[in-house]
């Protein structure tokens, strides 16, 4: 059959062998005409030439082709671009996941300087313009005075301190405002070329709307920081349970963009299916799953400054287990809201995330893997290695800002190496 318009090259089918014919139509379409039955029943009982190809088969009695079938050009060709998206989609992902770090990191730094809750309202638009003048700053200055931050813990500071720490806080949320447009800007223009398949699509729309619910759950966290506790005279500080869900959601926006970056643009291996793979492949996933929870309980220690409770190791004071380990009541608040138990808890993890990490190399020894990921394999131990040595190091030395947002940095470098490994060891699709 020949599938085309009057001005445009066919394209070949077995209908139109068996009689359908062409007509002209609209050149942003292709269509078919059925053929009527006197034609159908002429084709269907007609001989070949001698030597010549079969007679077409008969159209059947019990149905018959629509009038006319007519199928969008545009969608035709989108068709191969669909099925394989430009390196330029998996490219954007990486930068975006680079900057989502980036936006953990700096949050992590504004953290430890404690210049969260140097800004007292949020305004989407408003706020990017930051005071010009001696009166505008001054007027800042005085909305900061009137909540619990500055009446408890920087009654004495002076406005210079005082700019330092604003502009901590409007650095964190003017980037996160430029990872918002690196991920819509991109992904509008992509989905308007056609360049994204329809399971990309509907990814690419859940991560811009995460980035959205992202800055939205920042500053609900930050509110936290700003009620009056009549009843407390502790540090102001958010709650941890925020900051937790604060962290957890970028960690997922990070590893959910790297994942999609890397598998857009590395070769998938074809590995053999055997027994000792599909365990490595579990161990990787469950070791990845390790990490993440280890770096989601730093959420736990950075609210409660559980850093600062027992700065010796390995043991924790002159004991192995401390007593005040389970001192709140009922038992399960000790988990997240005890700083001696959130500590005990992260060293735990961090210690299993490595032993893991060390027994998933030592096994992958035993398997012949490709040169990329091996590499994985073996840049995953390097990582562990030097982010337990970070996490040591911060402890002993009282938590100093820069060993301390370094070793952060460290939780997301061991977790992106976790996803690159199981990027190399995912399965081929059949």
């Amino acid at each position: 059959m020949q599938i085309g318009c009057a001005d445009h090259s066919p394209l070949n089918s077995s209908t139109a062998a068996a009689g359908a014919a062409l007509k002209p139509c609209h050149s942003t379409e292709l269509c078919l005409e059925a053929p009527s039955p006197s034609s159908a029943v002429q084709s269907s009982v007609s001989m070949p030439a001698a030597g010549g190809p079969a007679p077409p088969l008969p159209l059947p009695t019990h149905g018959r082709l629509p009038p006319r079938l007519c199928l969008p050009r545009r969608l035709l060709q989108q068709a191969p671009q669909l099925a394989a998206p430009p390196p330029a989609v998996g490219r954007w992902l990486l930068v975006c996941s680079g900057a989502v770090a980036g936006a953990v990191v700096l949050g992590g730094v504004t953290r430890l300087t404690e210049s969260g809750l140097s800004m007292v309202d949020w305004h989407l638009v408003k706020e990017m313009k930051p005071p010009q003048t001696q009166q505008e700053w001054e007027a800042e200055f005085q909305k900061y005075q009137q909540f619990p931050e500055f009446k408890i813990l920087n009654h004495d500071m002076t406005l210079p301190e005082f700019k330092f720490i604003w502009y901590m806080e409007y650095s964190h949320r003017m980037w996160g405002r430029v990872v918002g447009l690196a991920y819509i800007l991109p992904a509008a223009y992509f989905w308007r070329r056609g360049w994204l398949s329809r399971p990309l699509k509907g990814r690419v729309l859940a991560l811009c709307g995460l980035v959205c619910f992202q800055g939205l759950l920042g500053w609900y966290m930050v509110k936290s920081g700003l009620e009056e506790k009549p009843d407390s005279y502790d540090i102001p500080r958010v709650s941890q349970y925020r900051l937790a869900a604060h962290l957890g959601s970028a960690l997922v926006l990070y590893s959910a963009s790297l994942w999609t970056g890397l598998s857009l643009l590395l070769p998938q291996h074809k590995l053999p299916e055997t027994k000792q793979l599909l365990r490595l492949r579990k161990f990787a996933h469950g070791t990845t799953a390790l990490i993440f929870l280890t770096a989601l309980s730093g959420a736990f220690v950075a609210g409660l400054d559980a850093g600062l409770v027992y700065n010796s190791f390995p043991k924790m004071g002159e004991r192995w287990i401390p007593d005040d380990l389970l001192a709140f009541s009922p038992m399960l608040r000790n988990i997240f809201e005890n700083p001696t138990t959130v500590q005990f808890d992260h060293r735990i993890l961090g210690i299993a995330s490595v032993t893991a990490v060390t027994a998933l190399y030592l096994f992958s020894r035993k398997i012949p893997l490709p040169r990329r990921t091996r590499m994985a394999v073996t840049s995953l131990l390097a990582v562990a290695c030097v982010q337990v040595g970070l996490g040591i190091s911060t402890l002993l030395l009282y938590v100093p800002t820069p060993l301390a947002a370094t070793h952060q940095s460290g939780s997301l470098a061991l977790l992106s190496m976790a996803l690159w490994l199981m990027n190399e060891l995912r399965r081929v699709p059949k």
